[in-house]
């Protein structure tokens, strides 16, 4: 075997793989671009037609880049909530909002694995600053939350805290990717409990969200393939 056919990624599948990644990539990064420019005029069909396909996109762009599956679950459950989310009732709430946490589920346990192959654990520094966080918000959006939400809004809240805290096993990118995460969220709670609002919030919930599903496919990506590369 050649040196040249040695090299993961040069020649056959892996090298094939590895094209088709850059126009998927791009389509995501088209997509993103439409959607956001569609929230700002106000283009409300553009965001139907071009919210649900980010997540796909973007898990087509990292299994081709050799992404761990449970990396590509994550961001499959993420398309679901997406569209479950673009209706307007609770039911469809509900079950977008549980379709994002078994989302948070898969990157909870891909993040535990890290830490398990000889990556630094989260600091617990960290860990008890987004546990302020969460209790601070909480108890200050409380009041204003529809009764029915205020349980499942908690555990969920829950969750994707403990989520974000845990990305850092991953790196900084997958750190400012749970972080955005979280602030993406809270966006969304506010809107639900009716407090004031910055102009077009849809944008900046949307402009988050697809930051923090990118920047934490990017991290892990960036921690994966280092970990696979030869004498790594």
């Amino acid at each position: 075997m050649t040196a040249t056919a040695a090299r993961p990624g040069s020649t056959g599948a892996g090298g094939q793989a590895e094209r088709l990644a850059r126009p998927v990539l791009l389509a995501f990064l088209l997509v993103a671009a439409a959607d956001l420019a569609g929230l700002l005029a106000g283009a409300e069909a553009v965001h139907l037609v071009a919210k649900p396909l980010l997540m796909p996109l973007l898990a087509g762009y990292a299994a081709l880049r050799g992404a761990p599956r449970l990396l590509v679950a994550a961001l499959l459950f993420g398309w679901g909530g997406d569209v479950f989310l673009l209706a307007d009732n609770d039911l469809a709430f509900l079950v977008g909002m549980g379709s994002f946490a078994v989302g948070h589920v898969c990157y909870l346990t891909l993040f535990g694995r890290g830490e398990g192959r000889g990556r630094a654990p989260a600091p617990l520094v960290t860990g008890a600053g987004y546990a302020v966080v969460l209790v601070v918000f909480l108890v200050l959006i409380w009041p204003d939350l529809p009764a029915d939400l205020r349980i499942p809004l908690t555990g969920y809240s829950l969750l994707l805290t403990a989520m974000a805290w845990r990305a850092g096993v991953f790196g900084p990118y997958a750190a400012a990717g749970g972080a955005l995460f979280l602030l993406s969220d809270a966006l969304i709670a506010t809107g639900i409990a009716e407090w004031p609002q910055a102009p077009a919030p849809d944008f900046w919930v949307m402009l988050t969200y697809i930051a923090a599903q990118a920047l934490l496919t990017l991290g892990v990506l960036t921690k994966h393939r280092t970990k696979h590369k030869p004498g790594a």
